[in-house]
């Protein structure tokens, strides 16, 4: 294993009709990252509630009103791959609240380099989605930096337990409920929010 903070490559694609997908690099072994994977509590949201380690498991991810979504665990293959089914999602800030139903969030995992290579997909997570600028901009902190941070350092930046503020990388979202709604730019200047 490599000391934390070494460097670490991270990379975009984005694509009209594909799927958001990022992947990077870490000094730290497939199973490593596979474990920091699961451990949604570490990376995404501290208020988390249900099974995130378990196939047929499922996990409620939640940030104040701002955004709520019911996870089904469909794949675990350790070292390798995590996938997950999102059954229901509501966001504040946009119209559509099917976006993200039935979509798959996909974690593959292979060796690179001595370290590990992790490739997030959310297949069906598009340009055309009303939420995907704020999305992408919020996957982009999650895996990139919370995510790759848990892995490296055993540190992520994960959304508080309920009373706190979210991390930096939210901003994006209180922007846009501003522009959605005049009584959420009220609320937009007094709080941080989560997507």
């Amino acid at each position: 294993m490599k000391a934390p903070g070494t460097t670490v490559t991270c990379m975009t694609q984005v694509d009209e009709k594909k799927s958001y997908t990022t992947t990077f690099s870490v000094d730290r072994t497939p199973q490593e990252a596979f474990e920091a994977i699961t451990d949604v509590r570490g990376w995404w949201s501290q208020d988390a509630a249900g099974v995130t380690d378990r196939v047929g498991g499922e996990f409620i991810h939640r940030y104040k009103d701002v955004h709520r979504c019911r996870i089904r665990v469909t794949e675990l293959v350790p070292g390798r791959k995590v996938a997950w089914l999102v059954l229901e999602n509501h966001f504040d800030f946009i119209e559509d609240q099917a976006e993200w139903k039935d979509t798959e969030i996909i974690f593959e995992i292979s060796e690179k380099n001595g370290g590990a290579e992790v490739h997030f997909t959310h297949v069906g997570l598009v340009p055309q989605y009303e939420c995907y600028a704020v999305c992408s901009n919020a996957w982009g902190g999650y895996i990139g930096g919370s995510l790759r941070n848990l892995i490296n350092t055993g540190e992520g930046q994960p959304n508080p337990k309920e009373d706190g503020n979210a991390p930096a990388h939210q901003d994006a979202a209180t922007v846009a409920r501003a522009e959605r709604s005049p009584r959420a730019a009220g609320v937009a200047g007094t709080e941080s929010d989560s997507a």
